[in-house]
């Protein structure tokens, strides 16, 4: 599907989409626990992944209405899957059911779509067999299709931690449940390490305590996952809320006010802060949860991304429109997502006549030089590239078509009529 986006101006309220972060934890959660209802979810391509996951592993997913998950879950104890597991575009879905799938006594296959079975899973592979059990790539280069064999009983594991955080958190939800728990030792430094933070606190609201230690991360087994009430709430999503933010304080020709924004442990709050050191109107209400921003006048900074990876598209645009040069540093783990993210920002703005330098850890977009203008440029089938390049289009001269749009399906299935909503020129083709 291709999205047209025309130079408009945006405005009035709108509401945040669920967490995706949390939504897939804690479906996972309450597949450990006997059951629990999930209140207020992201219900989207990658999240769907999760439920059918939990349902191969012996649970099910009910969504009784737009707002609410039943979840049977399958008490700790995974069932062997029946098929292949097909986590299809989802990369956290494939990790976090990985380590399931090592507590299952029996053989679990998981796989995914083309992108997904290019990304790196090695480092979980090699956890679970410190474990005692075994994991493995069909083709023996550390990527899906994978195959892993358990039980596992719990013990001590070394993984690098400027890979993917969610090795780490794939690694708490199942110890938890194991006989002996598990000590997650980091061999180099944790990058992106706010996700696990996210991880710790739905574990705790699902009764599970796991802490940091010197060295990593360590939680103790025989735990039950039992939510206050048999209920969990979803917050708000900050990775999607950057989007709107960014519109807002590009295009907002009063204000717009985005609500559900109330603090929690997402590392892409820091949109917020971003916003702030270059020069934005912006308010963030915390104990309302709102946060408003208006048309601003920007200036580029330098922003490191080790901890928030998906906020890189959204500050690209923003830093391609400041005046000066924006500088994003830390950026390599951000190759390795839905795709190259930084390559494909920097092609993507190029396009659109942005001046951008890319290196290997680090994008430079030289915001002075660049006056955007409208074209056609590529999605990538990766749902962040193609929210942002869709916020450059409304300031843009003239119309930006964006190929590719149905992939916010992953994250933000309505971005383009809440686009719409505010006020923005968007056309589905």
């Amino acid at each position: 599907m291709d999205v047209e986006i025309s130079p408009s101006r945006v405005g009035g309220t709108v509401q945040a989409p669920p967490s995706k972060s949390y939504t897939h934890r804690a479906i996972l959660a309450a597949g450990y626990a006997d059951g629990a209802t999930v209140t207020g979810p992201l219900v989207s391509a990658d999240t769907r992944a999760t439920m059918r996951a939990v349902a191969a592993y012996g649970g099910a997913v009910d969504r009784s209405d737009d707002d609410t998950l039943e979840v049977e879950g399958f008490g700790g104890c995974p069932d062997v899957p029946d098929d292949v597991i097909d986590c299809a575009n989802s990369g956290t879905t494939m990790r976090l059911v990985t380590a399931t799938g090592a507590l299952a006594d029996g053989i679990t296959v998981l796989t995914g779509d083309d992108s997904l079975r290019s990304r790196p899973q090695g480092p979980l592979l090699d956890a679970v067999e410190q474990l005692g059990g075994r994991a493995e790539s069909t083709r023996a280069n550390g990527q899906a299709p994978l195959v892993v064999d358990g039980p596992v009983d719990g013990g001590s594991v070394s993984i690098p931690g400027d890979v993917s955080s969610q090795y780490i958190t794939a690694l708490l939800m199942a110890g938890a449940v194991t006989d002996d728990g598990l000590d997650v030792g980091l061999e180099t430094e944790l990058k992106s390490a706010p996700y696990v933070q996210i991880t710790i606190e739905v574990l705790a609201a699902f009764g599970v305590d796991a802490v940091e230690t010197d060295d990593g991360f360590r939680v103790d087994g025989g735990q039950s996952y039992v939510p206050s009430g048999g209920e969990y709430a979803v917050p708000g999503d900050f990775s999607s809320m950057s989007y709107l933010l960014a519109a807002g304080t590009l295009a907002a020709e009063d204000e717009l006010r985005v609500q559900g924004a109330q603090p929690s442990a997402q590392g892409d709050a820091a949109i917020v802060d971003v916003l702030e050191q270059m020069g934005a109107d912006v308010d963030w209400d915390r104990e309302e949860g709102s946060i408003t921003t208006r048309r601003s006048s920007l200036s580029g900074v330098t922003v490191g991304v080790e901890d928030t990876p998906d906020l890189l598209p959204t500050i690209a645009v923003l830093g391609a429109v400041a005046d000066g040069t924006t500088t994003i540093t830390d950026c390599e783990h951000v190759r390795y997502k839905e795709t190259d993210r930084v390559s494909a920002m920097a092609e993507e703005l190029t396009a659109m006549g942005a001046t951008v330098e890319e290196e290997r850890d680090r994008l430079t977009i030289h915001g002075g030089e660049t006056e955007l203008q409208g074209a056609t440029v590529d999605g990538r089938a990766d749902h962040r590239i193609v929210m942002s390049l869709a916020v450059a289009g409304l300031v843009a001269d003239g119309p930006t078509t964006v190929r590719g749009g149905e992939h916010v399906d992953v994250s933000f299935p309505a971005f383009f009529d809440v686009l719409s909503g505010i006020g923005a020129d968007a056309s589905q083709e």
